[in-house]
């Protein structure tokens, strides 16, 4: 599969859903390439329109604090579809307030109870995705709907505080974007001067409550201290990666060539990045995309 495949098979994948207490998938719940809304959902009940697959037990929450590794006593962190209030329960300890959305109001009543000992959490009543970003620096947490992935990512690193996010999500999806399949996608390259991607670890299908078909894993995204460019070369650089991800040729290094490089300096470039002119561009690393920009511009 060419990269531009599978970057628009990830997009078809995040096609939209209901968002909300932990929902995994609208319709189709656990399919590998994601829900597809087919706009039915509207006149279905509630009950049948949401499809939630909530955290089997304290246990599995624990373990995702772990791999989210928010400090004790850390500042602000934000919740993506507290449902039950299982991983709620068990952020709560880990930081100084607690912003749990939560979509189902049906699910609302028995949330705040559960966390009626916890006074530094607010229980918000809303799509998460409708919020604004806080003005402080903040973390995200959250067991997250397969269908709306990539809507929250995006949310996430357009917010200018947000210091790391930690996602419970589609296994496929996690694994694409962190470079798991030993091919990269688009959106990690592009962002990953300034945003670090990783694959932190499996979480069985059996960890959830209905059963979903496939297995999640957790995604881990951290705002880099120190940036590998500086943001003045932000544009020059996206505007790199996105001809290469163009198609134009059917490698990397065709793609630029079109785009009207020389051919003395992409030979150059890509002897440096250790990049072989046939190179597609899907199997170019984020470290060897730096070294083209940093060689070329």
């Amino acid at each position: 599969m060419s990269a531009r495949a599978d970057s628009d098979t990830n997009r078809r994948a995040d096609a939209r859903a209901t968002t909300g207490g932990n929902a995994r998938t609208n319709r189709r719940r656990g399919s590998p390439e994601g829900a597809r809304d087919t706009g039915r959902s509207r006149s279905l009940p509630r009950s049948l329109s949401l499809s939630q697959n909530f955290l089997a037990g304290p246990a599995v929450a624990r373990r995702v604090v772990r791999l989210a590794a928010p400090e004790a006593g850390c500042g602000l962190v934000v919740e993506i579809g507290a449902g039950t209030g299982t991983l709620t329960e068990a952020l709560a300890p880990h930081c100084r307030e607690l912003i749990a959305y939560e979509i189902d109001r049906r699910l609302l009543p028995g949330l705040r109870t559960r966390l009626a000992a916890h006074p530094h959490v607010r229980v918000v009543g809303q799509d998460f995705l409708a919020s604004r970003p806080p003005r402080e620096p903040f973390a995200v947490v959250g067991n997250v709907p397969y269908a709306r992935t990539s809507e929250i990512v995006d949310w996430c690193l357009r917010a200018p505080r947000l210091e790391s996010a930690t996602f419970v999500t589609q296994l496929e999806y996690a694994r694409k974007r962190t470079g798991d399949y030993g091919r990269w996608s688009l959106l990690t390259v592009r962002t990953w001067p300034w945003h670090e991607w990783r694959l932190r670890g499996r979480v069985p299908r059996e960890s959830f409550r209905p059963v979903p078909r496939v297995d999640s894993a957790v995604l881990r995204l951290d705002r880099r201290g120190e940036p590998l460019l500086p943001r003045t070369e932000e544009a020059a650089y996206r505007r790199m990666v996105e001809t290469g991800f163009g198609g134009a040729g059917g490698t990397l290094y065709a793609s630029l060539r079109r785009a009207g490089y020389s051919t003395p300096r992409l030979t150059t470039a890509f002897r440096t990045a250790d990049l072989p002119n046939t190179t597609v561009v899907a199997y170019a690393t984020p470290s060897q995309w730096l070294t083209l920009h940093k060689t070329l511009h």
